[in-house]
């Protein structure tokens, strides 16, 4: 059978998470960080359900790619959202309540020649 040729669009959601909590004065514990995290993703992808990259990401639960990136602190995260609205990139700002603190910046799915340009400046999680 003869291939078609197209290879399958590659989706990857990013998250950006700051740094700085982990570290003193914050020293938040790493499940407080992938919670931050999880929370951001699951909102991204709720809130951005309907668009066909959403569900074309979870129509194969097995072939997910997620990259967490790194911010210093909470005004470059900031400085991000404000960016990706600026340049109509679609993300959710999770704020951990009740003290209303950025934490962390999920975007929804998008093929990663579309945001690299934003995003190349953080490097991975570490």
């Amino acid at each position: 059978m003869a291939s078609s040729g197209a290879e399958p669009q590659i989706l990857v959601q990013y998250l950006v998470l700051r740094k700085d909590l982990s570290q003193a004065p914050f020293s938040w514990p790493a499940g407080a960080l992938v919670a931050q995290a999880c929370h951001a993703a699951t909102a991204a992808l709720h809130l951005h359900r309907d668009h066909p990259h959403t569900t074309a990401y979870l129509r194969e639960l097995g072939r997910m790619r997620k990259v967490v990136l790194e911010a210093p602190d909470e005004t470059t995260l900031k400085e991000l959202a404000e960016t990706l609205q600026q340049k109509n990139i679609d993300h959710m700002l999770w704020l951990e309540q009740p003290e209303n603190i950025a934490t962390c910046i999920a975007l929804r799915p998008y093929p990663k020649e579309e945001v690299n340009q934003y995003l190349k400046k953080f490097r991975l999680f570490k």
